[in-house]
């Protein structure tokens, strides 16, 4: 990505911020646009000051500002969505409108400069299909319109449908990646992400609360190897028009990283279960497996995930266990008195 100008929307969150440092060691030069709705200026802070880094606070649903961002990038990654489950619940119609407009205003300035163009995707699309692993062209088995969390997932396809339209009728270079359960440094547990949550209950000793059965698996990937495969997407000629899995293929039932994380912390937390009702408010229908086909992605740039999950459990650990004790040392520091 050297000497290459590349426009990252939702730029400051999670994955966004990861990406950013990456393009910039590599001798790239980042925009980052984000309205902050869910992002962070701290998931950024490293890289203020740095002359290859550009910040623009905007909604990328403002086409007049988003135009001159596209128009000056040689690619874009569009991250910029509503994600976690409980944001999604509890916003549907955020949701909605944030994902499909977005990326709406997104993929026509995209193709009106001619730019090549990343779009995040997300396993959500599998919806409750059974047939594991995932592969990219398998059908979806969505639930309910009643669930709203379904609207997170049709909002993803009509994302998926609109760049792989653009690609066909405008041939517009766009590679749509679809994410399955990524992990990290830097996660927030606001939005219901669970390894974060749990890792901060444990290292405060307070329960670790379990959505339903805790039977339910996921396979979580670090945020590093996603990067990576991004940015190697990005220059990969044969990815342009497909869709392709990004994430780790091995399994872990949510009980078993609840486990994982007490004993990896020396935690004396317990673990509760509480119903998806008393979890969100609402009733709520979710999927026992989640297991992605990574056949595509290591035929194109031969992906294999790094990271175990215990290394990257230990990442987050080490990672919680410091903004803790700053926050502590924050609120231990004595204020001085007004004079």
């Amino acid at each position: 990505m050297k000497n290459m100008n590349v426009l990252i929307t939702g730029g400051a969150g999670f994955i966004g911020s990861h990406l950013a440092e990456a393009i910039i060691a590599s001798g790239g030069r980042v925009v980052v646009v984000d309205d902050l709705s869910t992002g962070s200026l701290a998931n950024i802070s490293g890289l203020a000051g740095n002359s290859r880094f550009q910040f623009v606070r905007a909604d990328v649903r403002d086409e007049q500002m988003m135009a001159g961002l596209v128009d000056r990038c040689d690619v874009a990654y569009h991250l910029a969505a509503a994600v976690g489950v409980k944001l999604i619940v509890e916003q549907p119609v955020h949701t909605i409108e944030t994902n499909i407009h977005g990326s709406e205003v997104v993929l026509n300035l995209a193709s009106k400069f001619g730019r090549k163009i990343v779009l995040a995707s997300t396993s959500e699309v599998y919806g409750k299909n059974t047939k594991v692993p995932f592969n990219e062209d398998d059908d979806t088995t969505l639930g309910s319109t009643r669930f709203t969390r379904w609207s997170y997932a049709c909002s993803k396809m009509v994302d998926e449908f609109l760049g792989l339209a653009y690609y066909a009728q405008f041939c517009l270079p766009v590679i749509i990646c679809r994410f399955f359960n990524t992990v990290g440094p830097r996660q927030t547990g606001i939005y219901g992400m669970v390894v974060p949550r749990f890792v901060r209950a444990a290292l405060a000793g307070e329960p670790l609360e379990i959505y339903g059965t805790g039977r339910q698996s996921r396979c979580f990937c670090n945020v590093a190897d996603v990067v990576g495969a991004l940015v190697k997407l990005s220059d990969c000629p044969k990815a342009i028009g497909e869709v392709v899995n990004i994430g780790a293929d091995v399994s872990i039932t949510i009980n078993g990283l609840a486990d994982r994380i007490i004993s990896m912390t020396g935690s004396r937390s317990k673990k509760v279960y509480l119903s998806y009702e008393e979890a969100y408010g609402r009733p709520f229908d979710d999927m026992l497996i989640r297991v992605p086909d990574l056949g595509k992605i290591r035929r194109l740039i031969g992906y294999r995930p790094r990271f175990s999950l215990d290394r990257t459990l230990r990442q987050i650990i080490a990672h919680e266990r410091t903004a803790m004790a700053g926050k502590n040392r924050s609120a231990a520091w004595p204020k001085r008195k007004r004079r």
